[in-house]
Formats: structure tokens, sequence, C-alpha cells
């Protein structure tokens, strides 16, 4: 509780405080700059819970300009090696501030983990300075010899808020698989811990998770993986222009050149395509399994370099056979590629192990299931176009599309700076249906224009 002298000078430097914030907010909004007016007007602490079966760990973000006026240390003004400098005393605070209770009045062990300071600039406020912190609470071991419900507890936190009283703490639930709340998504915010300014005193905030279940858990990683291959451009580009020639025979042989000859009829394209996709599921459930289990860890630029580069080797191969009889081999070795990439949605969720290996099932199942429907949904008009003379542009335009696209990606992959090309990728890739919906079209008019001079001819 806040002494009356103590209350009184908070107070003054805060209103003080606050009325500066109102001035400069009301001035960005006069000259037209809202954007401005946002920018950590009153900077506030936030705590986003990531909720597992046994224990939550939680991120927290302070100011460091509000830290520095509640715990006396020159946190803001000198935070160059704040860390190395005062991490002990710092670990030592937040332990003292933050104070979980069961329903049995048993309060839980605080860990205090990693801490880091981030730095942002903007016009309005200057250098705003923030302390985050990686904390990890466990509930009691009962007798039985389990740990209490992590789901309803008492939240006691007043980091920075026992002396500042115009700080507030924004409690958020950032990840609780079993409620299907995963990190990707925004987190919910379940309360508010400020001061209680009738009584003078800092009421905790109670934390009532409602029941989920792990089947719940499953079908959220089963959308994700929906999700990530829908906004996935580069992974199906990959897989369809590798399936743009499948449908054709190879001509050529030894002494000479192999190119694409006619349509090798549905028996043989169907095999193709499921040798195809079956091969790049194999890959990428290989290294998906490996890199979300934390076997194989590669950086995600050359990845995603490399994955740009399965393209443009694709686009390749539809112009002219590059590895004929091979597509299956080449499609399961870019397919370890394309796992990694996926296994990085699944490593970032730092899930203990019964969800980790049902969100590996249901993620990889999602992948699965939208890259089957995509392909049903391709891969008829493929045929049909396959049959006519109009094929070998169809084909080559395709690639050559493609061609471009992997190209623009590998020079903003290795720059790490959009280009004109790729910012025109992100605007296009939304109409895509549309694009099938073309493509549907043009099957159906060119095959209707090549059996009607067919019909012609025997005529």
């Amino acid at each position: 509780m806040l002494t009356p002298f103590l209350v009184n000078k908070v107070s003054f430097v805060n209103s003080r405080r606050s009325r500066w914030r109102l001035i400069l907010t009301i001035l960005a909004l006069a000259i037209g700059r809202p954007e401005l007016a946002t920018a950590h007007p009153m900077p506030n602490s936030v705590v986003l819970l990531n909720v597992h079966a046994n224990r939550i760990d939680a991120e927290l973000q302070i100011p460091l300009v509000e830290l520095q006026s509640a715990w006396g240390h020159a946190v803001n003004d000198s935070s160059a090696g704040l860390v190395a400098r005062l991490g002990p005393q710092l670990r030592e605070y937040l332990k003292t501030h933050i104070r979980p209770q069961s329903p049995d009045g048993r309060f839980w062990n605080v860990t205090v983990g990693k801490l880091t300071v981030h730095e942002s600039q903007n016009p309005i406020n200057g250098v705003y300075r923030e302390l985050t912190a990686q904390v990890q609470m466990l509930p009691p071991v009962r007798q039985s010899g389990q740990g209490e419900d992590v789901r309803q507890f008492t939240f006691y936190y007043d980091v920075v808020l026992h002396q500042v009283m115009t700080h507030k703490i924004l409690v958020s639930i950032r990840q609780d698989w079993v409620r299907g709340q995963l990190a990707e998504s925004e987190p919910v915010q379940v309360g508010e811990i400020s001061l209680d300014i009738v009584n003078n005193r800092i009421l905790p905030l109670s934390v009532n998770l409602a029941s989920g279940s792990f089947w719940t858990g499953f079908t959220a990683m089963v959308n994700l993986g929906i999700q990530h291959i829908a906004d996935g451009t580069d992974h199906l580009l990959f897989l369809l222009v590798l399936l743009l020639p499948a449908m054709l025979q190879v001509t050529g042989g030894p002494g000479q050149r192999f190119a694409w000859g006619r349509f090798g009829g549905v028996r043989y394209s169907l095999k193709q395509l499921l040798l195809i996709v079956t091969a790049f599921t194999i890959g990428h459930s290989i290294t998906l399994l490996a890199g979300s289990l934390g076997w194989v860890r590669l950086p995600s630029q050359p990845v995603e370099i490399l994955i740009a580069v399965s393209i443009l080797v694709s686009a390749i191969h539809a112009v002219r056979p590059i590895f004929p009889g091979r597509e299956a081999w080449i499609s399961a070795g870019f397919g370890l590629i394309h796992g990694l990439a996926f296994a990085s949605s699944l490593a970032n969720l730092q899930l203990d192990a019964g969800p980790m290996a049902l969100s590996i099932l249901g993620f990889n199942l999602g992948i699965e299931l939208m890259q089957l429907f995509i392909i049903l949904l391709t891969i008829p008009w493929l045929m049909l176009l396959s049959r006519t003379q109009a094929y070998g542009l169809v084909r080559l335009t395709g690639a050559l599309l493609a061609a471009i696209a992997a190209i623009a990606w590998v020079v903003e992959r290795i720059t790490g700076q959009p280009n004109s090309l790729t910012q025109g990728i992100e605007l296009v890739s939304p109409y895509a249906p549309y694009g099938l919906g073309v493509l549907a079209i043009l099957a159906l008019l060119l095959t209707w224009r090549t059996n009607r001079v067919r019909q012609l001819q025997e005529f």
C-alpha cells in the first residue's frame, strides 16, 4: 500500500507527465498525424501468458521510463548494458512483485529468466525503451504429486504499479493450445491490473480460464496448416510448376535432346501426379518432424532462398526436361527444404511433448488437405489443356511467370529488401481463385475447339 506522502508525490509527477502527453497527443492530431498520438502516449506494461498443462510461461513488456520511476535505478537514462549491469537485481525485483496464488491460498514458484532491452523511436515521444522479461510460473504440488490447476489462479502483480499509481498492466493470453489459441493469432486480453483509487490499493487479477481439450488444440493446428499453405504462395507455386509437364511424355534419348511430347494418357498422368505429390509429402513430412522436435535446425534465410531456387529449377524443367523420369526424387528432395520452413511455425510454439506430437500430426494434415484441395481444383483443367495444341504455350507461359517470381524472391531473400516484383506478387496472390476460373474457362474453350476441329476433319 502506498504511503500518503508517496501517493501525493507520485500523483504530482504523473499528472505533470500526463499533461505533456495530452498536449503532444492533441498536437499530433492537429497536424494530421493521428498514428503518432498512439505511439506510447501512456506507457503501460504488458503481460503475455503462454498456458501449458503444468505451468505458465509469461513474457513481461515493461517501459523503462516507468520502471525507472518505480525502482529508483537509472534504467531508462542509462539503458546500455542494463542486463549485464543490473541483471541479478532486476530479476530479484521482478520476482518480488509477481505472486500467482492458487485458490487454496498457496503461492506459485516464480523464476525470472532471460532479460532483453528493446528500443524504438518516434517523433512525438522520442526514444522509447522497453524491458522484456521471460518468466516461468509453476503452481504448487499437491499431496497426490500433481500440480494445481494452472487455469484458475489469482494474479498478484504490481511491478512498477506499486510506486507509479497511474501505471496499468494489461494481461493477455498469447497461447493456450487446448483452447485453440496459438501464438500465431492475436493475444486475447483477460484483464487489467491498476490502482483502485477509492480504496488506495492494488487489486489482483482473478484468472479463470475456460477448460479446453486436445481435440480443440488438434483442430487448431489443422487450421494453421491449411492457412500456412493458403498464404504460402511459394510452396504452392513449386508444386504446381512441377506438375505442369507431368501429363506429358518425354521425347528424345541417348545422344538427343530431351523435349516434352504429347499427352501421355489419363493413367500415365495420374501415376505421375501421384508419384510427385506423394514424394513431396514424404519429403516435407520428414523435415517437419525433425525440425519441430529440434533435431534439425537451419537459419531461415538459406531455407527461404532454397525454396525460391526450387521454384526456379521446376520452371526450367517445365520448359525442357532436365531430370526426366526423376521428378519424384526431385520433389522429395526439395520437399525436405520446404519441410524445414513448415517446421519453424511449430518450433516457435514451444509446446510440451503431448501437444507437440498432436500439433505435428494436425499441422501436417492441414498442409496435405490444402495441397490436395488445390491440386484437385487445378489438375483436371491442366489435363484437358494438355490434350490441346495450345498447351505448349500455356506451359511455357506458366513456367516463365514462375521463373520471374522465383528470381524476384531469391533477390529479396538475399538482400532482405522487398522489390517491386515481390510486392506485385503479394498484391496479385489474393486473386489466384479468379486465375483458376480463367484456367477452367480456357481449358473448356480449347477442348471444345479441338474436338470441333477433329469432328470437321472426320466429316
